[in-house]
């Protein structure tokens, strides 16, 4: 038997794992690389006009994909407060609605609209996450309660009530529910870290994500 081949073809082998091995080690990315949506997605992740949460220009975008009669996106507000926090200048939250909780979900989203013209958007989306077991317990509140939890952060209601069926509400609302369904939302809260899904999804994994890219955008 002719040992020269083998030999030869074990070599050769030996030489491509060292050099993989090499390059692992080497790397610099994170280990925790997560693709990025595709392209036919990107423009439905994020728009121009969609809520902003901390600095305008952060190298480190969160979008959350956000009821706010969602049990899980309220509890989980205090801990997206807490990575900005953590992080600084070098995060900001991106909110996209989605009304997955029915006629409750779509008042406070038009109210939300309302308390962003007024730019009194964050202490209105807090009092209206702070009273949601009173208001979308059953998903049909009672009427003008939202708008009354809202008053008692700083909205002009009498304003609101205007505000709220302008055509830009109205539109916003229409594109960020078309969105939803091209980018194949399922549940709330839904996060992406500067495009990249957290999946599996978890707390934890949300923070290593976020620490990764601004590790990333430091670097």
């Amino acid at each position: 038997m002719n040992r020269k081949p083998l030999l030869l073809s074990v070599l050769a082998g030996a030489i491509v794992l060292f050099a993989a091995a090499s390059w692992f080690v080497g790397r610099s990315e994170p280990l925790t690389d997560v693709a990025t949506v595709p392209p036919e997605q990107v423009e439905a992740l994020l728009r121009p006009y969609s809520p902003i949460l901390g600095p305008q220009d952060a190298p480190v975008t969160i979008v959350e994909f956000f009821d706010p009669a969602c049990e899980a996106c309220r509890a989980y507000y205090p801990v997206v407060k807490d990575i900005m926090a953590e992080h600084g200048s070098a995060v900001r939250v991106a909110i996209r609605y989605t009304a997955f909780h029915g006629a409750g979900s779509d008042e406070a989203i038009r109210i939300l609209e309302a308390a962003r013209m007024q730019d009194v958007f964050e202490p209105v989306l807090e009092a209206i996450l702070t009273e949601q077991p009173r208001w979308a317990s059953h998903g049909a509140p009672e009427p003008g309660m939202i708008l009354q939890i809202a008053g008692s952060a700083g909205l002009d209601v009498a304003a609101a009530q205007s505000q709220m069926l302008m055509p830009d509400v109205v539109a916003v609302m229409n594109q960020d529910r078309t969105d939803v369904e091209t980018m194949g939302i399922r549940q709330t809260p839904t996060f992406f870290v500067n495009g990249k899904p957290v999946d599996p999804f978890g707390e934890a994994e949300l923070r290593a994500l976020v620490a990764a890219e601004v590790a990333a955008a430091d670097s």
